[in-house]
Parts: structure tokens; sequence; C-alpha cells
């Protein structure tokens, strides 16, 4: 039988070159996050090589987050080992800070905002030393890390108050007496309107702040104190309200002033929009109308922080309920003091708020 050469095995057809893909994760080869990028920067490496410029400019509220535990403090103050400031980082250019309510009883809350070009420090808590309080060591560590994230150096700061009258919120001031490159807005009342140009217009104008394409808006709000001033910033979309409004006991001064900023703060929020309210301390309870009495350092059922827009409205309406009349009033986020002492006492719980009685602290 013949023999026959078998066929030659048939040469592979090579595969073709698959380069890598990384769905959802972008080009690996590309740099991250080059300067102009906008609401990306949280990946960035230290030290850019050019400074980076954020975009403040957004169709809502810039994303960030607030659901963390407020430290609470301790039965007895001098026990309590909790940061002297606790900082919550709500987003890349927008810190909150709290001082331990062990140190002061107010707690009160302090806000840093950055723009691209300078930083504002709102209010500025209740204690000027630093060995209890220490604000600017705090703030200036903030800073430096900011400013290394953003390729930037040297950035300025402005320190301004909702309230000069208010002590629990311009005590920390003395810190930044000799700090470089730092603008403190004028307590006195007079010397802070014409910071802000409103000395011929005042309550009913606003003045401006501006980071560097981050403008933060004054609108004054006098009722609490005579100089109260409320933030509004347009990248949040947060009111930084102070005494004026906040989940606590709230001490009117003048209650017809008081009801003319709630009817200002009204009308703004019709214009503008509105995430939250963000007030100067927290004084409520988690049980709707209940809150601790002053000069408790132990508060370990607080309610959160944020209140939201709506409490303007419900708070204008029974601020004009109590006008003229030297009344507490209950409120499931806030009680309202007209003309008494901030210790009264009511025996009278209002209708429609419910009835719960909180677990003891101790």
């Amino acid at each position: 039988m013949p023999q026959t050469t078998p066929a030659p095995a048939p040469t592979p057809t090579p595969a073709p070159s698959v380069q890598p893909t990384f769905a959802g994760n972008g080009d690996i080869a590309a740099a991250y996050n080059p300067p102009g990028v906008r609401n990306t920067d949280s990946a960035l490496p230290l030290h850019p090589r050019e400074p980076v410029v954020h975009d403040y400019s957004s169709s809502g509220p810039a994303p960030g987050r607030l659901g963390f535990r407020w430290i609470y403090g301790s039965n007895v103050a001098a026990k309590n080992t909790d940061p002297r400031i606790q900082v919550v980082q709500y987003n890349e250019d927008t810190f909150v800070l709290r001082q331990n309510v062990c140190v002061h009883w107010e707690a009160p809350f302090v806000y840093l905002l950055f723009g691209n070009a300078g930083a504002l420090l709102i209010d500025s808590g209740a204690t000027a030393k630093t060995a209890y309080f220490p604000l600017r060591e705090t703030v200036d560590a903030i800073i430096t890390r900011w400013e290394q994230m953003r390729g930037r150096k040297r950035m300025p700061l402005t320190i301004a108050l909702t309230s000069g009258e208010d002590i629990a919120q311009n005590q920390g001031l003395r810190q930044f007496a000799d700090r470089p490159r730092t603008a403190i807005v004028p307590r006195p009342i007079g010397a802070m309107q014409a910071h802000y140009g409103l000395a011929g217009n005042w309550p009913g104008g606003t003045g401006a702040i501006d980071l560097g394409d981050r403008r933060i808006e004054v609108i004054p709000t006098p009722g609490s104190h005579r100089d109260g001033v409320t933030f509004y910033d347009p990248y949040c979309d947060f009111l930084f309200t102070g005494d004026l409004l906040f989940p606590g006991r709230i001490n009117i001064g003048n209650d017809r002033d008081y009801i003319a900023a709630l009817a200002r703060l009204h009308e703004f929020a019709a214009r503008n929009p509105v995430e939250a309210v963000l007030g100067g301390h927290i004084d409520m309870m988690f049980a709707p109308g209940c809150y601790y009495p002053r000069f408790a350092t132990y508060k370990p059922y607080e309610r959160i922080l944020q209140l939201s827009p709506a409490t303007i409205d419900e708070a204008l309406h029974y601020a004009r309920e109590v006008q003229g009349r030297d009344m507490m009033l209950i409120r499931p986020d806030f009680v309202l003091f007209n003309g008494v002492s901030p210790d009264q006492r009511t025996r009278v719980w209002p209708e429609g708020v419910a009835r719960i009685t909180p677990p003891h602290p101790f």
C-alpha cells in the first residue's frame, strides 16, 4: 500500500493582543485628578506639582457626611479622656470641630471652610487657654494637611463670628492674635458692620467673604444677640446660625428682632437651596422636647446637630406666639425662652409633642 505523507499541522493564529481594562476605575496609566478636576480630589497624592484648583460650582449640595456621634462628656469632668477638640471632616473642604463638653459645658461647634484662595473659621469656641482648648494648633494642623493635598502654601485665614457678644463663641480668638496671614473680623458691632459693608444697611443688607470661588454670604440676623449674623455656604448649602437657631435652649434677646431675623432667613431659604441649618450648640436630647440643663457635662443622649430648613418656619411661627410674653415654649427640636431665665421651668407640655421619658444618664 503506498504510503502518504501526513499534512503539516496548521500554524496557530496568534491571539489578538488584549490590553487590560479597568472598568469603573479609569485608565491606570492616567494621572489622578489633574488641576481643575471637579469634586474628585480625595485621592490626590501629597505635594502635587501644580496647585489644584477646585470647582465649587454645583447644581446641588456638595456631597458630605455628618453621620458621627459627637463626644458627650463624663459624669466626672476631671476624669474625661476624650479629645479636647473633636474634628469631623464633612468633605474635602469642610470641617466641623466640637469643643469637649468637659472643657466647657456648652460644647460649642466651630466650622472651618476652604476655598481656592483662603480658609474661613466660623466662631472660635468658649475657652481661651490653649492648654484646655488647643484650637489654633488644631486649625493649623488641618490647614497644613489641606495645603499638602492641594499643592498650596501659606493660605490666608479669616475668622468670623456668628456673634461677638456670645462668650461661648468668641474666647478662642485670643489664640490667633499673633497668627500671620490671619484676618479677624472685629467684634465691636459698629466695626463688624463696617467690615462687611453693612454700616448703612443693617440689618437689611448682606455681606460676603470670598474664599476663592467659594463665596460665603453674610446675613444679618440679630435677635439672640444685637450683632448676630448667619453665614450661608452655597457649596454645601448650609446655613450657619450660631445662637439664633440650634437644637437647644434659645434665649431671645429681642423678640421683635428675633422674628425679623427668622423672617429674613425664611425669605432667603425660599430663594436659595438650603440642605441643613447648623447652629452653635446642642442642648436637646433625642426625645422630643427634652433638653439638658445648663452646666451638664455628661450628655449621652443628644439630638443630632443638623436641623432641617423647615425648622426655620417652625421657629418663626412659635416666635410670633411668644412675642410680648415672658414665657418659655417647648418644641420637639428647640425651646424658646423669651424674657425669662434660661433655667425657667414649665409644667405645660405642648400639644402635639410626644411625651417620652429619656433614660437616666447614670
